[in-house]
Parts: C-alpha cells; sequence; structure tokens
C-alpha cells in the first residue's frame, strides 16, 4: 500500500514555494491535466498525467512520456472533471492519504466542486486533503488533528447538515458537545492556541479550513 499520491490540479497556487515543504520524496505525483504545469513549475515530473489534455500542448505530453510518465487521456465530452478522475485513478494505488494541490482559487464552481468531491463515497478511509501551502481544506467524519502554529485561522464549516455533539481542544474559543448549523457562521475563523487542535463530532460531516502563516512553511523549510 502506497504512503501518499500527489495531485496536481489546475487552480491557483497562491506562493509554488509555499507547496515544496509538503512534498516527500516517496509521493506519487499526478497531472490533473493542466495541474501538470504547477508540477513542472517546481521542478518535479509527474509519474501520471490525468484527463482530456486540452490544457497540455501535444508536444509536452509526448515529451513526459518519452521521459517516463504515465498518460492517461480521456475524451473532452466528459461526465466528470479532470481532478475527479485523477482521483480516481489514485485509488488502484490504494493510498493512505491523498494531497490534492492546486484546487483552490480561480474559479468558484470548481472550488465548490474540489470541495464536494472530499464527501465522496469511494473515498471513505482515505485521508484526503486540498493543500496549497496556504490553506488546507479537509473533512471531518468523526475526529481529526491540526497542525500548525498559535493564532493560525481554523474555520468549521457544516457540510449540507447539522453537525452534532462537535468537541475542540487547542482553539481559541473552544466547542463542547455542540451543534453547529449549516445557516449559521458560529465556527467560521477560531484560531490555534498552540501547535495542534483536535476536533471530534458525533454525526454529520464537518469541513475544516485552515489557513497557514507564512511563518510555518519557513519552520517546515
Amino acid at each position: 500500500m502506497s504512503q501518499r499520491i500527489v495531485i496536481f490540479a489546475n487552480g491557483s497556487l497562491p506562493d509554488p514555494e509555499r507547496v515544496r515543504p509538503l512534498l516527500r520524496s516517496d509521493d506519487i505525483l499526478i497531472g490533473a491535466d493542466g495541474g501538470t504545469h504547477h508540477l513542472l513549475g517546481l521542478g518535479l515530473r509527474p509519474h501520471t498525467v490525468v484527463g482530456d489534455l486540452d490544457s497540455l500542448p501535444p508536444s509536452l505530453v509526448e515529451t513526459l512520456q518519452a521521459q517516463g510518465s504515465a498518460v492517461y487521456r480521456y475524451p473532452r465530452d466528459k461526465d466528470e472533471t479532470d481532478l475527479e478522475l485523477a482521483l480516481r485513478h489514485a485509488l488502484a494505488y490504494r493510498p493512505r492519504a491523498i494531497r490534492v494541490v492546486g484546487a483552490l482559487g480561480l474559479r468558484l464552481d470548481q472550488t465548490l466542486a474540489n470541495v464536494a468531491l472530499l464527501a465522496a463515497p469511494w473515498l471513505e478511509g482515505i485521508d484526503v486533503r486540498l493543500d496549497d501551502g496556504v490553506e488546507e481544506v479537509f473533512l471531518v467524519h468523526s475526529e481529526a488533528t491540526i497542525a500548525g502554529l498559535s493564532g493560525e485561522t481554523v474555520s468549521l464549516i457544516p457540510w449540507g447538515m447539522p453537525v452534532e455533539g462537535v468537541t475542540t481542544e487547542g482553539l481559541r474559543w473552544p466547542l463542547r458537545e455542540e451543534t453547529l448549523y449549516p445557516d449559521r457562521t458560529r465556527g467560521i475563523s477560531n484560531e490555534l492556541t498552540g501547535p495542534q487542535a483536535h476536533v471530534c463530532i458525533r454525526s454529520g460531516l464537518l469541513i475544516v479550513v485552515h489557513r497557514r502563516s507564512t511563518e510555518y512553511v519557513k519552520r517546515k523549510t
């Protein structure tokens, strides 16, 4: 079983160099179509490229294949985004964890769809996080730990339904067996009080958005 897959999507990267400290030498790297440009910009070569490839020049695709990258081309008229195809392809590696880089920003519809993919039943049991080095976004089914620095912003957002039994440790404004509602904003803009926080819930699905400070990245490098 592979340790981790890192997928590069074709969204915004506010600061590409903040992604580099998040990567490991044994990561399996997948370019979701145009997300391959982010990989190449960091001086990395994808193990695999997945998508309809409408954002990549044919000459680049040929070069990547010649260098050993596997390429899986899909029709442009399809029912899935390139990122969904890349996530489904990643399952073949039986990963414990998946990180998706470049899945936030640029287009709101794409960003919302990418966040919604976190709740896909076929990803259950895998630690999947959208992470561009500035923000990480992930879904809590029962409990999770958030690692960072004191003062960093952590928002807790119910996904589609009330989330009951929310209990936190390590956040400035703690919750104790409380309910968060999707039509209210109580969980927005909490803060870490130390190097990590813990969140557990009894029912529902909870999205965590953790925004890092620049100091965190400096300590990782």
